[in-house]
């Protein structure tokens, strides 16, 4: 069972925190990616809050009861997603609310740990989209015990603490590169993709003068928050043990693994043809996701036809391993 409440306030009540105009479009980019995996089985059972027409107006109480019970009760994994404002006071972030003045801007972070302290769900993931967000990070809370933030805790903001979330198009940047990551550009070879994962995806799409996210976790164990198409299939995967005895050997090729090469009429050197055809299009699938690369080659077609090898990368080997023993 796994659960995500969506939040996205665009209205503010105070001068103090101007409209926005993007958060809202934020969430509901966001919403369908946790709903659903990329090959559409369920995923996610999302809430989300300040993004119905009808509804827009978040208030602190509104926020703080349904983070409340999105934490309350059992569950596999929880996830917190928040776009808007985020204000810093007293060294603490809060969570901006439409009701939000410079006195009481709305749910300090510091009340959302005390409930993540309480939570008896076994993952919690945070995603803050929001000025300042990286105090969610560095408030004394955190700061000053690691061991307040439980085990099971992951937190994924969009800038560091003294730091604007920046906007493009009328979108959060962060949330543009969030979305992209949901879509895939996160995904590990297998498809899944965890906020660690996430992370690394999202730093490397700011440049070195624009805000910086961070990522604060304390797990045993990264959960997949979406599963995309794998970059190569589990049974592909599991032939690297068969193609190399070894990782450190290479694997030999000539012009039989080539299609372009001719069909021999044979019948022991047809079946034998057939076969490293199989073979040689599994491993350029492989190749195609960095876990094999040619040897005394450009690429894998002029090593099978001069007769080269290829051999498993870093990666690759670690891939071996896995299926060597059978943890795939």
């Amino acid at each position: 069972m796994k659960r995500a409440l969506v939040v996205g306030i665009d209205e503010y009540d105070s001068d103090e925190f101007p409209t926005l105009s993007g958060c809202v479009r934020d969430a509901n980019a966001i919403v369908p990616l946790l709903e659903s995996d990329e090959n559409g089985d369920k995923n996610f059972d999302c809430r989300t809050l300040g993004t119905s027409p009808e509804q827009p107006h978040v208030t602190r109480d509104d926020l703080t009861a349904a983070i409340d019970r999105l934490l309350r009760d059992e569950a596999d994994m929880a996830v917190l997603f928040f776009a808007g404002h985020g204000a810093s006071k007293a060294e603490a972030l809060n969570l901006v609310t439409s009701d939000g003045t410079p006195i009481s801007p709305g749910v300090s972070f510091s009340l959302i740990l005390d409930l993540i302290s309480q939570s008896p769900v076994d993952e919690i993931v945070i995603l803050l989209d929001c000025c300042f967000s990286g105090g969610a990070g560095t408030i004394p809370a955190i700061s000053k015990d690691l061991a307040l933030v439980r085990d099971g805790v992951s937190i994924l903001t969009a800038s560091r603490p003294d730091q604007a979330a920046e906007e493009t198009s009328g979108r959060g940047k962060f949330s543009v590169f969030l979305e992209a990551g949901l879509q895939g550009g996160a995904a590990d070879v297998l498809g899944q993709v965890t906020v660690a994962g996430i992370y690394s995806y999202v730093s490397e799409s700011f440049g070195a003068w624009d805000q910086r996210p961070t990522f604060l976790a304390n797990v045993e164990q990264l959960q997949t928050i979406r599963q995309c198409a794998p970059w190569v299939d589990l049974a592909i995967l599991r032939q690297l043990p068969k193609w190399f005895r070894d990782p450190s050997v290479s694997y030999p090729l000539d012009p039989s693994y080539e299609d372009s090469s001719p069909v021999p009429n044979d019948p022991a050197e047809l079946e034998r043809y057939e076969a490293n055809q199989t073979i040689f299009k599994q491993m350029q699938k492989c190749a195609g996701a960095r876990l094999i690369v040619p040897e005394g080659a450009e690429y894998m077609y002029y090593a099978a036809i001069n007769s080269k090898a290829c051999k498993l990368t870093r990666l690759g080997a670690h891939y071996w391993e896995l299926a060597k023993n059978r943890q795939l």
